[in-house]
């Protein structure tokens, strides 16, 4: 990390630690801002940021490199480590002035208890391949769940675990398994490449970091089939809309195809939100669906809009409805029904199952 404006971008990256943000953001004109359980904050006693703050702030969490990648682009992903934690970092333009948002990330990759997971979610641990997708909007954990299930195999199976990501957030230290963390952009040119190259790396586990494209997902869903296990995320709210999103990116006369090639290798989808608690911080809401044998057919049917009966009445096989546990959760009083409603995939329904 360059020491360019140390002071100052020192003293704003401890502030996001000690505040325990998920985010810090730099722009001009307001102060620097964290998100703090889902809400924004201005760091207190800090100035408004003008023109050469923003830009001496920025250039000094990046390197060469990362400097000049940002100049002919206009805009980069990387991730760096202060102090014990790491930030992943997105600089870009806005109205010609610099800007950058900053995920904080915790280097100890946290378990599934720790999380507030479902623990039906290690089932998906234990399998030698297929292919599970943790979906939900932007900030709600998707990246975090993802490490504490590659974890979980990295402590308990002797396997080789290659991870693409952009940029790499946690970091694997080798256990039971060895792990290869490939970067796009510094290791490899895109997640789709670095998916067939990994066919000849020896493989057993693969983490896909997002899944932006025809190609990427194409490759991913080849892996599954021949013998490795794929775990990649999906910006989608509901099981049943990320099958959904998966078929619509190939051509009309394709369709039908990934349908049966998705029915087949599918293991589980989970949909997830991370709800502000009433008592300070957040907690995790999870949709789980399981790839039984009724859920394969609605895919391979194209009948996905019937996903969320099948998981409403199969709670015997692990599937968890949303809005049972956001209702819940409002039951306990550990949430409010506002927010509550703010995440239902159907806030009628979740109004009747509180009522």
């Amino acid at each position: 990390m360059k020491k360019i404006s140390t002071v100052n971008i020192e003293k704003l990256l401890a502030a996001a630690i000690e505040y325990r943000a998920s985010d810090l953001h730099l722009m001009v004109g307001v102060a620097p801002v964290l998100r703090i359980d889902g809400r924004l904050m201005v760091i207190p006693d800090q100035p408004v940021l003008e023109s050469n703050d923003t830009k001496n702030l920025i250039y000094g969490i990046m390197n060469d490199q990362q400097s000049k990648i940002f100049e002919e682009k206009k805009e980069t992903d990387f991730s760096f480590g202060y102090q014990s934690t790491r930030f992943r970092a997105n600089v870009y333009h806005q109205k010609g002035e610099l800007q950058a948002s900053l995920r904080l990330i915790s280097s100890e990759v946290p378990s599934f208890e720790s999380l507030g997971l479902p623990p039906i979610l290690e089932r998906f641990t234990n399998y030698s391949q297929g292919f599970v997708i943790i979906s939900g909007p932007t900030g709600h954990g998707k990246s975090t769940t993802l490490a504490a299930l590659i974890e979980s195999i990295n402590k308990n199976r002797s396997e080789h675990i290659i991870t693409i990501e952009d940029p790499i957030e946690y970091v694997f230290k080798h256990r039971k398994s060895i792990v290869s963390q490939r970067e796009v952009g510094s290791d490899t040119l895109s997640f789709a490449q670095a998916l067939k190259s990994s066919l000849r790396e020896d493989p057993n586990i693969l983490l896909v970091g997002e899944m932006r494209d025809l190609e990427t997902i194409e490759a991913a869903l080849t892996l599954a089939e021949t013998g490795h296990l794929v775990f990649t995320t999906l910006h989608t709210n509901s099981a049943a809309q990320t099958a959904d999103r998966i078929i619509d990116v190939f051509p009309p006369h394709q369709q039908q195809q990934v349908r049966a090639q998705l029915a087949n290798v599918l293991l589980g989808v989970v949909s997830q939100r991370l709800i502000p608690r009433t008592s300070g911080g957040r907690i995790a809401a999870c949709e789980i669906m399981i790839a039984n044998n009724a859920i394969k057919n609605l895919i391979r049917d194209g009948k996905s809009h019937q996903i969320p009966g099948v998981i409403q009445t199969s709670s015997a096989d692990g599937m968890i409805e949303l809005d049972k546990v956001l209702a819940e959760l409002v039951s306990k009083g550990e949430i409010t029904l506002d927010d509550a409603l703010m995440w239902s995939i159907d806030p009628k329904e979740l109004k009747m199952k509180i009522y």
